[in-house]
């Protein structure tokens, strides 16, 4: 890739020569960090939802990422229609924003819909391994990203092994990443996610942290989500809203290793964190 590295997400060019910040949009009442945030009264409330994001952008996210269907550990799945109708309507409002919409869905007809909303980024757990999904990403102008999960999301924490947790994620995203670049899609439109808390123990998601680097000889950019999740809540023994600077931590720790895009709840510090990232790499941005 010729110039500043990019992520093609549609008829937008995402620059990749800093740290970039997607932030999280949860219209689901059974999320683990926030859910219900936008529920009133037992309703979406469309306009509250769409402040959040307008602050989100304004605090320094690239990406907003909108998801309708849990996938904590033990999340049970939704209907594609409730799916539909959680992240379309949201869709279509945060589309106004200058800034990359994300879906964040295994469903290729929840991702269909979304794109026709004005998503330019699909954000699938599954990495495209759904029945239809791979074929529809390829007939689709999206940026897509690819996680790695063991399991599903009902049973995925339940005694997660791995013979080596980095070879065993780097050797799956290949595959997938081949499988992408089979069907048709060119390269620059993809990202690699190594699925923080997706089947994984403390001790693997550590050992993924500490490695990440070798996730660079798949030659696509990284994404990397570990904001509030129960592997830092393990370590510092916090709960879920206290996580923030151990969720900082593990970004500047992540960015290090070669991370390109960090998926946050808490945008505004993840931004003054990784600004610092930036300086050390390029101080003249700063000088003057």
């Amino acid at each position: 890739m010729s110039g500043v590295p990019a992520l093609h997400c549609g008829p937008r060019r995402l620059p990749l020569d800093t740290p970039q910040i997607m932030g999280v949009i949860n219209m689901t009442p059974d999320s683990f960090s926030d859910g219900a945030k936008y529920l009133q009264q037992g309703r979406w409330d469309l306009a509250l939802v769409t402040d959040a994001a307008a602050r989100m952008v304004e605090d320094g996210a690239a990406i907003l990422d909108v998801g309708g269907e849990s996938t904590r550990p033990g999340a049970t799945p939704v209907s594609v229609a409730e799916e539909l109708a959680r992240v379309v309507p949201v869709i279509e409002r945060l589309s106004r924003l200058d800034v990359v919409i994300s879906v964040d869905t295994s469903k290729p007809e929840v991702a269909r819909a979304a794109v026709e909303a004005g998503a330019t980024l699909i954000n699938d757990v599954r990495a495209l391994q759904a029945p239809g999904m791979l074929a529809l990403s390829a007939s689709l102008d999206a940026g897509l990203c690819l996680m790695h999960m063991q399991g599903e999301p009902d049973s995925m924490q339940v005694d997660p092994r791995y013979r080596d947790v980095v070879s065993d994620v780097c050797r799956f995203l290949q595959g997938r990443v081949q499988a992408c670049l089979d069907a048709g899609i060119d390269r620059s439109r993809l990202l690699v996610d190594p699925g923080f808390g997706f089947g994984k123990s403390l001790t693997h998601n550590l050992q993924l942290l500490d490695r990440l680097a070798e996730l660079q000889s798949l030659n696509v950019p990284l994404l990397v989500g570990m904001s509030r999740k129960s592997m830092l809540g393990r370590i510092v023994g916090r709960d879920v809203g206290e996580r923030v600077p151990a969720g900082l931590a593990a970004a500047v720790l992540a960015v290090a290793r070669g991370a390109a895009i960090v998926r946050t709840h808490d945008v505004a510090e993840t931004r003054d964190a990784l600004l610092m990232c930036t300086a050390l790499r390029d101080p003249a941005r700063f000088d003057g």
